[in-house]
């Protein structure tokens, strides 16, 4: 129950109608929160924060939602901080290619917006048109094109953060060479709010590519040899994919139509340049590989697709059946062992698992879908096989009871004291994100 204190405690510097009685709540993936905030201002979101570490209250931070699943313990914080009114852009210099973003905008509103200037920032997280530009910052999120573009950390040269006890501080700055000394930014990105909340982004632009082709080389008889022997020929030459990743068959039928292991090649630049590169693909190409290429507007609508493919913690699944994303690093090649075995998975349990990873990357994502039981064996299964491999295993979805059960995180890095020192620097009281990272910061 919402108590009255509470309330008046916080209507002193928000107004009422922008505090909630746990509306968006999920009792399936808990990081809840008894009242929900609404702030549409920076002074706003201090004061919650100030009256919060004063008074020694846990608080959730939420862009829009679709990482509900992704670490924490808790059922429900004291107050659950919405940052969806929280947007909009604050600045663009178009000439510069860099722009100043609230948090609480979704990616796409921001990708629409640069569209207009033919710029764009080179990130391809899951779940655009939900994810916030500060909840991808915050996890640090990626896609396929990874491999072109790096990640969070390669995009973001600024960032202002507001700390628990209300202190405003900025992190680098809006020129692209800022930084003399420790990047402040890279603290921050992927910490999962547990430092401080996000309240601006300055982010380096790319312009929209003039071409774009995407190349899916289909392996019906599943020779993982020659997807190896074709990858490091690819990998060896002078040509530049932006994506290189591999789809196991339950992926590539729901992609595609055709259930097979599948290679996607994506390349981006002026139309010369795509086209020699594609041209080189047909020319290496295995023999027994089938090919497919899907141009400009397919292309995008075949990336919308797999963007969309993640559990949403904005959405209830089923208490019937549980729904989980494990994000896996190994050795760029071992990517192709990770795939296999997902796929074995799948074959040997009573599950649906459908997977990626990149060959240039290492990093892979599988989706686990069926009973209690039997996600949690893979994902112990997974784990298990990347750590074996040298590699590690990340949770990024899974409801609330498994969390409590299986360590989102894996083992404690040795650097864990580091960590939990900057933590406690920062938020002595530990009241952001409770639970949300490594270690159970």
């Amino acid at each position: 129950m919402v108590t009255s204190e509470l309330l008046t405690g916080l209507s002193s510097f928000i107004a009422e109608e922008q505090i909630s009685g746990g509306t968006l709540n999920s009792p399936l993936l808990g990081n809840n929160g008894d009242i929900t905030v609404f702030p549409k201002t920076e002074q706003e979101i201090v004061g919650i924060l100030k009256y919060a570490n004063e008074n020694g209250m846990k608080v959730n931070i939420m862009g829009g939602g679709t990482k509900r699943g992704f670490g924490g313990i808790e059922e429900s914080a004291d107050i659950l901080l919405s940052l969806e009114q929280y947007k909009g852009v604050v600045e663009h210099s178009p000439g510069d290619m860099i722009v100043t973003v609230k948090p609480g905008t979704t990616f796409q509103e921001l990708q629409e917006f640069l569209a207009e200037h033919n710029q764009k920032v080179p990130l391809d997280p899951a779940l655009p048109k939900e994810a916030t530009i500060g909840g991808i910052i915050a996890a640090n999120d990626f896609g396929p094109k990874r491999l072109g573009y790096g990640s969070a950390r390669d995009m973001v040269i600024g960032l202002r953060m507001i700390y628990p006890d209300g202190t405003i501080i900025r992190a680098g700055g809006k020129t692209v060479k800022n930084v003399a000394g420790y990047d402040m930014n890279k603290l921050f990105i992927g910490s999962m709010g547990t430092l401080g909340v996000i309240s601006e982004i300055t982010i380096k632009l790319r312009p929209v590519q003039k071409s774009e082709s995407l190349m899916l080389l289909s392996f019906p008889d599943g020779n993982l040899k020659e997807i190896h022997t074709f990858t490091i020929s690819l990998l060896d030459s002078v040509m530049e994919p932006i994506a290189l990743e591999l789809i196991n068959p339950a992926l590539a039928e729901k992609l595609t139509g055709n259930r097979a292991y599948t290679l996607v090649i994506s390349f981006e630049d002026v139309a010369s340049s795509v086209r020699y590169q594609v041209e080189y693909v047909k020319q290496k190409k295995p023999e027994n590989a089938s090919i497919s290429i899907l141009e400009d507007l397919a292309a995008r609508k075949f990336w919308e697709n797999l963007a969309d493919i993640p559990p949403n913690g904005r959405q209830n699944d089923s208490v019937q059946t549980t729904r989980a994303s494990v994000k896996i690093g190994v050795k760029n090649i071992d990517v192709l062992q990770v795939i296999k075995e997902s796929q074995l998975i799948q074959d040997s349990c009573n599950l649906k698992v459908e997977a990626h990873g990149g060959l240039g990357t290492g990093l892979c994502k599988v989706y686990l879908s069926g009973a209690n039981d039997d996600v949690a064996s893979a994902i112990t299964t997974l784990r298990n096989f990347a750590e074996n491999m040298g590699g590690y295993a990340v949770i990024t979805h899974l409801p609330l009871t498994l969390r409590r059960e299986i360590e989102v995180w894996g083992k404690k890095p040795v650097h864990f004291f580091l960590l939990d020192g900057i933590k406690a620097k920062v938020d002595p009281k530990r009241i952001l994100n409770y639970g949300r990272f490594v270690g159970g910061i």
